[in-house]
């Protein structure tokens, strides 16, 4: 009796042994998956903190990827910094353009009409953006972007641009200010929209002038003027470069912005900024 006692004893040690070694197995195998599940969700998490990060210059009125620029989705959002990306495979015409298409796009913040649809590819312009707080010198890239140049001229000889605001200064992760829209809401635009230009290996060095959007192919009015080098996507028509004046940007920059903040980044600039007339010499 005492021996078949004993083997069962055994027999139950070892069932409870093996028990446990599956037990064992098992929570390793949990533990393993867990550190996968793990890093993956970092993964993510760190992908769409970087997403984010990145300000949009696009019109706020209006759904926007960041794109713009979240921080230019320069607004009619870069809201533009500052907005879906455009990409410079969307580009469909070869520069410089010798007929643009201007897409009604109503309602118009002020009513000028629609530039004409054949552009003086072969001139050279440049622009004087006059402002309350000191003139800024543009050299227009026409042979680069026409038919936005061909827009911005056109808004700029018809008063368009006169006595409005720049709305949005961004000071942190893209340096911008945005200008363009007569209303001052950042969703304003001339009533219509043209295509992207300009894109391929674009960058947004200090003393760019580049347009605003809310998404691909969505160009209006708005415009943002970079003051620092900033890293946005090439999504943005760069279409001028600032020979003068830099230091009205960098005097906006130094005082800051204040509320109400922008959803894509920045806000309205401490020391108010007004667009007093737009002036352009051709040659």
């Amino acid at each position: 009796m005492a021996g078949k006692q004993e083997r069962q004893r055994k027999l139950a040690r070892e069932r409870y042994e093996r028990r446990l070694a599956r037990e064992a197995e098992r929570q390793e195998k949990a533990r393993k998956t867990a550190k996968i599940v793990g890093s993956s969700v970092a993964i993510v998490v760190v992908a769409a903190v970087v997403v984010v990060g990145v300000l949009t210059l696009g019109k706020p009125g209006r759904s926007a990827a960041a794109k713009s620029l979240t921080t230019p989705s320069a607004s009619t959002t870069p809201s533009a910094p500052p907005s879906a990306t455009p990409s410079a495979t969307a580009q469909a015409v070869v520069e410089p353009a010798k007929h643009c298409v201007y897409t009604p796009h109503p309602p118009a913040a002020r009513h000028i009409g629609v530039p004409p649809a054949t552009p003086d590819w072969r001139a050279t312009y440049q622009a004087t953006i006059k402002t309350n707080r000191g003139n800024i010198v543009i050299d227009l890239l026409n042979s680069k972007a026409t038919c936005t140049v061909n827009s911005f001229v056109y808004l700029a000889e018809h008063g368009f641009y006169n006595k409005t605001p720049c709305p949005r200064l961004v000071t942190s992760g893209i340096f911008v200010l945005q200008c363009g829209d007569p209303t001052g809401t950042g969703s304003g635009g001339p009533g219509y929209e043209f295509n992207d230009e300009n894109l391929t290996g674009a960058t947004y060095p200090a003393d760019t002038l580049a347009m605003a959007n809310a998404g691909p192919n969505t160009n209006g009015s708005q415009f943002f003027l970079v003051y620092k080098n900033t890293p946005l996507p090439p999504s943005y028509t760069p279409f001028g470069k600032i020979t003068g004046g830099m230091n009205v940007l960098l005097d906006l920059a130094k005082a800051g912005i204040k509320p109400p903040l922008n959803p894509a980044g920045g806000g309205r600039p401490k020391d108010a900024v007004t667009i007093e007339s737009i002036s352009i010499q051709k040659t």
